[in-house]
């Protein structure tokens, strides 16, 4: 008994043009149908085997039918399913319902835009972290979930975007917590060095700066007493600053508050061993080139960490260490802050500091200590800026531009001393010679004042040299270029008289400077003065 009923051997027949096919001979061929069928069946399923799939597909039968060297099935390769009717007054006959097509219609159907060719471009997925909006990247829309509105007192929707989930690779997590294990519990070891350079030159890290960020900022708040792990975040800091390839500087307000935490903190450690100035030392530094290096970017960035400082160095209830920290944190804002921070404070501050530092005042031996190390603070940002002033009023008269005054009020370059042996033997040749031959040389204009062959901000003596023995046609084309001399020699005068003023001023300020520190410091702060300036003040 074949399952193919005899009614679809009829309607198989009815549509190749067989209409007087009797019932017996459809019950006859039913069996060999299904037999056929079967085969081809199974030889399409090993085709799909064979092609490493689990979907049978119009390709495996049509490679079937050609095995057996059978024509294949035409109109059955679209990639719409196929949809099937039941006809009418037969329970289990079915038939494809293809639609009519109208060839005249398909003849004045427009034509299909041609399709593309295919072809490979490149884009960019993301610079440096952050994914340009461009067409090929698609937008990322915060999810329903992260999405919610707020409503004003007007009755006006917000619309609240909460922050979106961040997602970083596997690798990328594995790196985060090596580093923050080995910076937590080996911060002196081998490793914890090797993991410093890989984070100041490792160019793929940007993705990992907000969660180094936030890392620092919570340790340092509770790590305060472990002074090993407070100097191995700052040093982990300095590594992500010397890294060029990220952009630290849109995380900032995150790092600049634990970094000054370890310059200005009250007590850092737990141990009075703990060597904490050198951390504060090391921070200091490290905001100094934080301000350095960002300050163009954030205009109010170095303001607002210098009114820190001096509200730290000038607020009498804070600690000893504290005022420490403030003071090292403005000398290594360079000199120009000491002078306008801390000197006008001086000698008020050293008054109240002075009993700290005296055994019979204080007996606690660790608040002289503090006292001290506060005291050598000051000496050496004081001893900066003395240092660089008076560099700054030796560099205005350096050799190459020094000056000597005349009793006249003139201003003259100082002879050296080659050119000075050429003019006295040039003096001697005059003395020896005849006096007729002396006159001869003098010129009509008679002999030449000693007083002229030093010319004016000129620097020579040029004019001496030129008038002694030389033809009468040199002396015309000397004569002919005074009037551009002159001038030449007034803008050099007016020059001179600057540097002169400048000079000066500079002279006077460092004096003073120095006249007053020298009272308050001692001779503790000659050794800042360089030895070839020292004279100068002496």
């Amino acid at each position: 008994m074949s399952f193919v009923p005899k009614e679809t051997i009829e309607v198989i027949a009815q549509s190749i043009g067989i209409t007087n096919l009797s019932s017996d001979v459809a019950l006859d061929l039913a069996p060999d149908l299904e037999y056929r069928i079967r085969e081809i069946m199974q030889e399409s399923i090993k085709c799909m085997r064979h092609s490493m799939r689990t979907c049978l597909t119009t390709d495996d039968v049509d490679t079937a039918l050609a095995l057996r060297n059978l024509e294949p099935i035409y109109g059955f390769s679209s990639d719409d399913p196929l949809r099937f009717k039941r006809a009418a007054g037969h329970k289990d006959l079915f038939y494809i319902d293809d639609k009519d097509v109208d060839i005249k219609d398909l003849l004045e159907a427009p034509l299909p835009k041609a399709p593309l060719d295919t072809s490979i471009t490149s884009h960019w997925l993301a610079i440096e972290g952050v994914q340009p909006a461009i067409p090929e990247n698609a937008l990322v829309e915060a999810p329903s979930e992260i999405r919610k509105f707020e409503y004003k007192e007007d009755g006006l929707p917000i619309d609240v975007k909460l922050p979106v989930k961040h997602l970083i690779t596997r690798e990328l997590q594995l790196y985060y917590e090596k580093i923050t294990d080995i910076t937590l519990n080996k911060p002196g070891s081998i490793p914890f060095r090797k993991a410093l350079v890989s984070l100041a030159t490792d160019s793929g890290l940007h993705p990992l700066v907000p969660y180094f960020a936030c890392f620092v900022a919570d340790e340092v708040a509770r790590n305060l007493n472990n002074l090993a792990v407070l100097f191995a975040l700052m040093r982990l800091v300095r590594s992500l600053l010397q890294n060029s390839q990220i952009h630290i500087e849109l995380y900032l307000h995150q790092l600049m508050p634990p970094i000054i935490t370890c310059i200005v903190a009250k007590r850092i450690g737990n141990r009075l061993s703990d060597n904490h100035w050198e951390l504060r030392n090391f921070s200091a530094n490290l905001v100094a080139s934080i301000c350095q290096r960002f300050g163009h970017i954030y205009h109010n960035l170095q303001s607002r960490v210098t009114k820190t400082f001096l509200h730290s160095f000038l607020d009498p209830t804070k600690a000893l260490p504290q005022h420490y920290g403030a003071i090292k944190g403005i000398e290594a804002l360079r000199s120009r802050l000491i002078r306008l921070l801390i000197l006008p404070n001086l000698e008020p501050y050293l008054h109240l500091l002075e009993p700290e530092m005296q055994p019979e005042k204080q007996k606690n031996e660790m608040k002289r200590h503090e006292a001290w190390r506060v005291y050598g603070a000051l000496l050496g940002a004081v001893g900066q800026c003395i240092h660089e002033k008076v560099k700054v009023f030796s560099s205005l008269l350096s050799p190459s531009t020094r000056v000597t005054s005349r009793g006249n009020g003139k201003a003259m370059i100082a002879m050296s001393g080659k050119r000075k042996a050429s003019a006295d033997n040039l003096m001697q040749q005059q003395q020896q010679q005849p006096p007729l031959k002396k006159l001869a040389t003098d010129g009509p204009g008679g002999v030449v004042p000693m007083n002229s062959m030093s010319v004016d901000m000129q620097g020579s003596t040029g004019g001496f040299s030129t008038m002694m023995g030389v033809p009468t046609m040199s002396m015309a084309r000397q004569v002919s270029n005074d009037n551009a001399q002159g001038r030449e020699v007034g803008d050099q005068q007016r020059k001179v008289s600057t540097t002169l003023a400048q000079a000066w001023k500079d002279d006077f300020d460092a004096g003073n400077l120095v006249s007053s520190v020298v009272e308050l410091f001692g001779e503790s702060v000659l050794p800042f003065v360089p030895n070839p300036e020292a004279c100068m003040f002496l």
